[in-house]
Formats: C-alpha cells, sequence, structure tokens
C-alpha cells in the first residue's frame, strides 16, 4: 500500500477542505495535482529541505518530495542561523522548498517556490520503493549539535498504521492541532496520518484554547503545555466534549492536567509514548483504559522491555526502575553521517531509548523520564524525577515543577526541585512531599523560580537547570 495511501485513492471522494491550515483550505484531487506537479520538478534530487512555517505550503512541500521519492529534511522555521546552516550542511540538502526566497538565510542552498506549482498539471509518479529515506528528522541536539535520524517510508506506514488500530482512526474522522510540522507529533502524525487515512486535517496554525475550540473535530493533538492551557480556559475547554479522542504526548502530562481535562471535557487524554528515532511505540487504547501517569501497552509488531545498567532484564512488576529498550518495524535506519547513513547501535535488534521507565505485570507502561536526568541515584535508592514533580504538583500553589539529581557528598545525589508557583515557603513544599511519597523521596533543596526552560514542544529542558 503506498504511504499516503487514502490521498492518492481512486475511491476515496473528494474534500473541497481535506487539508485546512488557518485561512487556506484545499481539496484532496487538488492537493494531490499542486503535490504532483512539483513532485515532477523535485525528480532526480538526492534529498530536499522545507521551510516547515504552519502553512499549507509546507503540507503540499512535504507530499511532494514524498510522491517523488525524494528524502524530506524539515527545518523549524525559528531556527536560528547556526542551527539552519548546520541541518542544510549536514543532510547535503540541494533545494529548500519554501515560499518566502530568504529561507535559507545566509547558506547557498537555492529555494523554489512551493505555490508556484499550484494549478500546474502534474502526473503522479510511482510509488518508491518502502524500504526507502522518507523523512529525516533533526533532533533537538541536548547532547551536541542535532543528528539526522533516517526514517524508511516502511517505518513511517508502519507506525500510521499501528496507530489507526490502537486509535480506532478512520477516514470519518477530523482531526484538529496546531503543532509545528517538523517533528514527528505535528509532521508524521499530524499531516502523514490524515493522508494515509483518509481524515481531514483542521491545523489551527498554534495550538491555542480558542483555536482548538473554534475548530471542530473529532480527534485532537497536543503536547502537555496546550492541555495545560485548554484545563486554564474551562469555556474552551467544554467545547471539545463532542470529540471521540483527545491525545497527549512529547512530554509527560501532569497528573492535574489530565484530571483537569478529563473533568471538563468529559473524558480523559490518551497519552502515548515515542521518540524520533524509534516513532510512536507505546499508547492507551481508544477503547480501552486511560490512566493517568501512564503511556499505555506496546503497539501491535512493538515489544519493550527493561534492563539495568549492564544489560540484564529487570521485572515488569510496576515499580522496578529500568532502562527502556523497543524492538520492532517503526526504528529509524541510522543517523547522516559523511553523506551516508550510520546504521543505528541497537542491542541484538533493541533500541536502548535513554529513557527509565516501569512496566506492570499488565504490560502499562509508566515513563519516568531520560535516564540522564530523570533517574536519581541518592542514597542508594533509584528515585524517579516525575514521581516527585507529580506531588509537588498536588500542592494548590504550584503551577509548574522541575526535578532533577545535584551532586551531594553524603549522599551521591540529592532531589532538588525547580518549582513556579504562587508565594509559599520552600519548607512547606518539601514537607508537603514527605508526607505523600517515602522520606528518601523528598526534595533536599526547592528554588522557586519565575519560569522553567522549555523547547518548541513545551518539553522542560533540564540541563538548562541550574542549581545553586
Amino acid at each position: 500500500m503506498p504511504l499516503l495511501a487514502a490521498l492518492l485513492s481512486e475511491n476515496e471522494a473528494d474534500r473541497a477542505d481535506f487539508v485546512v491550515t488557518g485561512d487556506h483550505r484545499v481539496g484532496r484531487h487538488e492537493l494531490l495535482g499542486w503535490a504532483a506537479a512539483l513532485a515532477n520538478e523535485l525528480a532526480g534530487r538526492r534529498i530536499v529541505a522545507v521551510h516547515a512555517v504552519p502553512a499549507l505550503p509546507t503540507v503540499v512541500a512535504v507530499t511532494a518530495a514524498l510522491l517523488a521519492g525524494v528524502p524530506v529534511v524539515p527545518i523549524p522555521p525559528d531556527a536560528g542561523e547556526l542551527e539552519r546552516a548546520h541541518i542544510l550542511r549536514d543532510s547535503g540538502a540541494e533545494l529548500i522548498l519554501s515560499d518566502d526566497p530568504g529561507a535559507g538565510g545566509a547558506c547557498a542552498v537555492p529555494t523554489q517556490s512551493v505555490s508556484a506549482s499550484r494549478g500546474t498539471a502534474g502526473s503522479v509518479p510511482p510509488e518508491p520503493d518502502p524500504g526507502l529515506p522518507g523523512l529525516v528528522l533533526y533532533t533537538s541536539g541536548t547532547t551536541g549539535a542535532p543528528k539526522g535520524v533516517v526514517l524508511s517510508r516502511a517505518a513511517l506506514a508502519a507506525d500510521l498504521d499501528a496507530l489507526a488500530g490502537a486509535w480506532q482512526w478512520t477516514p470519518d474522522d477530523t482531526l484538529v492541532h496546531g503543532l509545528p510540522l517538523y517533528h514527528v507529533h505535528g509532521l508524521v502524525l499530524g499531516v502523514l496520518g490524515p493522508l494515509r487515512i483518509g481524515s481531514p486535517l483542521r491545523h489551527t496554525t498554534r495550538p491555542t484554547p480558542a483555536a482548538y475550540a473554534g475548530n471542530p473535530g473529532s480527534m485532537y493533538f497536543g503536547v502537555p503545555t496546550v492541555w495545560s492551557r485548554i484545563a486554564a480556559a474551562p469555556a474552551q475547554a467544554r467545547e471539545l466534549r463532542a470529540a471521540r479522542l483527545l491525545v497527549s504526548g512529547s512530554a509527560p502530562l501532569p497528573v492535574p492536567v489530565f484530571d483537569a481535562v478529563r473533568e471538563l471535557t468529559g473524558q480523559a487524554p490518551v497519552e502515548r509514548y515515542g521518540m524520533t528515532e524509534t516513532l510512536i511505540t507505546v499508547s492507551a487504547r481508544a477503547g480501552g483504559e486511560r490512566r493517568a501517569g501512564h503511556v499505555g501497552l506496546p503497539l501491535e509488531n512493538i515489544r519493550t522491555r527493561l534492563v539495568d545498567e549492564v544489560g540484564n532484564p529487570l521485572p515488569g512488576d510496576g515499580v522496578t526502575i529500568g532502562n527502556l529498550q523497543v524492538c520492532g518495524p517503526t526504528l529509524l535506519d541510522g543517523y547522516l553521517r559523511d553523506g551516508g547513513v550510520r546504521p543505528a547501535e541497537l542491542i541484538d535488534g533493541w533500541y536502548p531509548t535513554g529513557d527509565v521507565a516501569t512496566i506492570g505485570p499488565d504490560g502499562w507502561h509508566r515513563i519516568v523520564g531520560r535516564a540522564s536526568t530523570d533517574l536519581i541515584k541518592s542514597g542508594g535508592y533509584r528515585i524517579g524525577a516525575g514521581e516527585v514533580e507529580d506531588a509537588l504538583l498536588l500542592h494548590p500553589a504550584v503551577h509548574e515543577a522541575a526535578v532533577i539529581g545535584t551532586p551531594h557528598l553524603d549522599l551521591g545525589e540529592q532531589v532538588t526541585a525547580f518549582v513556579v508557583a504562587d508565594p509559599v515557603a520552600p519548607e512547606e513544599l518539601i514537607g508537603f512531599v514527605a508526607e505523600r511519597l517515602a522520606a528518601h523521596k523528598r526534595p533536599r533543596v526547592v528554588h522557586l523560580v519565575p519560569s522553567l526552560p522549555r523547547n518548541a514542544l513545551g518539553k522542560i529542558q533540564k540541563k538548562q537547570l541550574k542549581a545553586d
């Protein structure tokens, strides 16, 4: 089956508003013709970049490159000059697809207009080999320069099909979201999903509560920051009560936000887990249970396991924290390196995610966080930062919380919290947590801060937190 199966299907009825982005809309037939015309112009290119603004030309450009069998490198529209230059140079992109002639900045990569192909007739190229690269998504670069993750067309298709099954996603759905179009959540799930499954897409340009409330749909995608803001706007949250599915991902959803969304909309959010290198691998089900603080069960054809620091298997007892590894058809091909693809370093076919988690006897997963920042080893105990953060967020004065381990001469690491809150004494917060969790899990230090550093998807950047 073609990667963009619904877009290419002759059995699919045309819809005049198949894709809507802001004030712009396009029907299925027009989108296919426009993208096919641009695809013919891209034939023979080795790799192209797309200036991924939240607008219709981005959807068309990505679609065209995939139709042509040319790997796509999305570039964040707010990328700084150094980041943009690194992505273009590292990927070897031959062309930037954008209606903005200055999209390349100071880089000497030519820019080609997307809208110039609108209205031009073009035949659809033959479907490329599913094993070929489809997307090259660059990581956030938290451990060095951003790396180009190569994802095959087959991996993209496998993931979308698994999600369609888990979420009962069909052409009868209408998807609404306003997420960035250069990450897995907004681009793979939020654009390629509708083009494969056939559900109309309403991209709101920005993921505001008013925009979501003003666009009726059956499915809504958001990151925790989005759902937090929706929960803080009760009237707009209640406008989503007619939706079938509210999906949260890209970062842990705080339990208080989960509870507030459930109360206001009449349904609990569906949480899921994944990363650029693996796509989405674990999720709650549309027709099943949804547990606060948990991300669900492995998707179809995905296997997971927990291991310790030396690779020994750990029990799935719901308590033991271990390093999460995944295996399945959605894994990356590798990373771009020196004009080629360096295979991923798998362990007997398993990808080490770098995340720590627990797995219950019933298979339900709880993501503790990154092994490098969210697993705190203090006085011989292994403490998950997320559990402490959830406890802090139960305090009525606390709005946001981030917990890390900081050096301690006696304990090795101590639990240190950074909290955005109404006026409250740090000692009160320490005692509040100690009343709810084991004594060794309480923060030893609480820093009251005006804000927490976040990236474009709302993930807290813990490596930027500095203890006094």
